[in-house]
């Protein structure tokens, strides 16, 4: 790879990028923030505009990629997979059903920097992670599948299909340019994807991962 080669993932935030520095005194937010903050709302106003009723099931994204990118199935013995799946299934299962963890769904950080407490509290959250993996799929069902899309010059973009929870998101490596290529084709295949008229008019989650896609 090129410089500045590198493994990022390209899927937005439900509110898009944010950055927010704080610096001086009383905790102000400085005055190049606040401007970078003002043109990113407009830009988030802009294009939220610009979305439009276009809906296609995840099942028709999966044709999409295969048809019109050459996208090919992970293997789901594959240490890649196994790990995605296991983070995914453990963040799904915090996000929906969170009285399936117990009292490891009430775990506060530690304040301060007490090398001990933050070990504990690490641990506490691995076991949390490895519990959630554990429940069966006939209690909490997931039916993960990722596509690779192989790019010129090493690159390559995955795509992450969740169909029970109905999830797409994605990541890409390659050099600079390659980069801003994949990404552009991310926000492509999302908008695909896209939205109902009910997901515009009451603002879903469908809608809030389009518009953090479309706004990274």
């Amino acid at each position: 790879m090129g410089k500045g080669a590198g493994n990022v993932s390209i899927i937005g935030g439900a509110d898009g990028p944010t950055s927010i520095f704080i610096a001086g005194k009383g905790g102000k937010v400085k005055l190049t923030t606040r401007i970078q903050n003002y043109f990113r709302k407009i830009k988030r106003s802009r294009i939220k505009r610009r979305i439009t009723v276009n809906p296609h099931t995840l099942e028709e994204v999966v044709d999409l990629l295969k048809r019109e990118y050459g996208a090919v199935e992970v293997s789901q013995k594959s240490h890649n997979y196994q790990e995605q799946r296991k983070n995914l299934k453990a963040s799904l299962i915090m996000r929906h059903c969170p009285d399936l963890l117990g009292e490891l769904m009430d775990l506060e950080l530690p304040e301060g920097e007490d090398m001990e407490s933050l070990k504990a509290f690490w641990e506490q959250t691995q076991e949390r992670e490895r519990r959630a993996t554990e429940i069966a799929d006939d209690i909490f069902p997931i039916d993960f599948h990722i596509y690779e899309i192989r790019w010129p010059e090493n690159g390559w973009m995955q795509v992450g299909v969740e169909t029970v929870w109905q999830m797409l998101d994605g990541s890409c490596s390659g050099d600079k340019k390659t980069m801003k290529q994949l990404k552009k084709l991310f926000k492509k295949i999302y908008l695909y994807y896209g939205v109902t008229a009910e997901d515009i008019k009451n603002e879903t989650e469908r809608y809030k991962s389009l518009l953090g896609v479309l706004c990274s």
